[in-house]
């Protein structure tokens, strides 16, 4: 089967995983895991550490290549790509999905601004024809050069950086290097912005001005956002769709306030053995039932 073909899911679905499993040699990291997420939200992917969410975000984007399972992306053009059949650039290049890592990943020896102009070097190159036109600045290649400084600017502004546009990004703070990262996936223009872990390491402050800034991602460009994140207070404030991992496995699906309040998420995260698990549900029912 072709890694690109027509529209069989819903305009509304973006995403959808079915059956995903990864195996790494005896250990199942992913065990029949399906979701959705939808065109225009944010959707957080949770659980406890080791759960599997990272494998989840490398087979999306193409660090892995699962062992079971479809991965199916619906573009705002109606074309339709299964992203487990793709290289990991072509997943970025023709399918626009972006991703940051939970470890940063900036070129700390070159300026906030070279950061997001190599985030356009596809483009850049194109408009070179792959060429010297490039090292001459001339033709088609000029105009493509001070569109991509435009727009990285646009992002540095949106970042609150475009003070630092000149000093090394090795120079940033710690959540200024977050935003920096950020701001260089939305200069690639994805469909689907992929963020491993945003919000770690970061302050309060910090905290708030991430949640910000992915807000106005979604409300000024309808980019949709899937999340990897371990601080509730920034799933909570900004999520659509909440979905729960354990051990690889699918325990909770929904919007914020159904996901924080099932007992099997309670008890995931609490730590609790299985066969306390239905302890865990009696104890939270008595505990709704007395507030009202």
């Amino acid at each position: 089967m072709s890694p690109v073909t027509t529209n069989t899911m819903s305009d509304d679905t973006l995403l959808k995983v079915e059956h995903l499993s990864m195996k790494f040699g005896g250990l199942m990291a992913i065990n029949d895991f399906s979701f959705e997420a939808k065109r225009g939200d944010i959707t957080a992917l949770i659980g406890p550490n080791g759960a599997g969410k990272t494998t989840v975000f490398n087979c999306i984007t193409g660090f892995y290549k699962p062992t079971m399972g479809m991965i199916t992306f619906n573009q705002k053009s109606g074309k339709q790509y299964l992203l487990e059949r793709l290289p990991d650039f072509r997943i970025t290049r023709e399918a626009k999905v972006a991703r940051t890592f939970q470890n940063i990943r900036l070129f700390s020896g070159l300026t906030v601004l070279e950061n997001l102009l190599v985030a356009q070097h596809n483009k850049l190159m194109k408009a070179s024809g792959y060429t010297i036109l490039g090292l001459i600045g001339v033709g088609p290649y000029r105009r493509e050069a001070a569109e991509a400084i435009e727009l990285a600017r646009f992002w540095l502004e949106k970042a609150d950086l475009i003070d630092r546009a000149d000093d090394p990004a090795g120079d940033l703070p710690y959540g200024a290097q977050r935003r920096l990262e950020i701001a260089r996936a939305m200069c690639t223009g994805p469909e689907l912005l992929c963020l491993d872990e945003p919000a770690a390491g970061l302050n309060p402050r910090e905290s708030a001005t991430l949640n910000a800034l992915l807000k106005s991602i979604r409300a000024e460009t309808g980019t949709s956002i899937l999340l990897i994140e371990h601080d509730m207070s920034v799933v909570m404030e900004i999520s659509d769709h909440v979905v729960v991992l354990e051990y690889g496995q699918k325990i909770s699906d929904g919007t914020p306030d159904h996901v924080k309040n099932d007992p099997r998420v309670i008890a995931a995260y609490l730590g609790v053995e299985d066969e306390e698990v239905e302890e865990v549900i009696a104890a939270v029912e008595q505990l709704e039932g007395g507030a009202n």
